[in-house]
């Protein structure tokens, strides 16, 4: 059974900065792809940034992409989500996700229902 832990949450300041940690607990995770996500009260989830273990080919939402970054070590079965530069819409629970099907990740890393395994999430506070 895969199980995803996330840490690294807590509250910060604008203009600080902030690093998830995700760690999967499955030996073989270097198959899958991982994803973060976040939710802010009252919003859907939405896709921040996803990552293909094997090969670290990663992808970001565009938005994003020039404050937040996803990176993997497959030493430390932990996939990372740096966050620099947050804003109060930042605020939001963030959750990491894996996924086997690699080639529906790589089409559309965004799909929620691509990925088999969520973590708990770890809140964010940006004030």
């Amino acid at each position: 059974h895969v199980q995803l832990v996330e840490s690294g949450g807590g509250s910060v300041q604008a203009g600080g900065s902030l690093t998830l940690s995700c760690v999967v607990s499955e030996y073989t995770y270097t198959t899958f792809a991982m994803g973060w996500f976040r939710q802010a009260p009252g919003e859907e989830r939405e896709g921040i940034a996803a990552i293909i273990l094997g090969s670290g080919v990663s992808y970001h939402r565009y938005a994003l992409r020039n404050r937040f970054t996803i990176s993997r070590d497959i030493s430390k079965n932990t996939v990372y989500l740096q966050m620099n530069d947050l804003e109060s819409k930042d605020t939001a629970m963030y959750y990491c996700a894996a996924g086997e099907n690699i080639r529906r990740i790589t089409y559309d890393w965004e799909d929620e229902q691509g990925y088999n395994y969520w973590g708990q999430g770890t809140q964010v506070t940006v004030s």
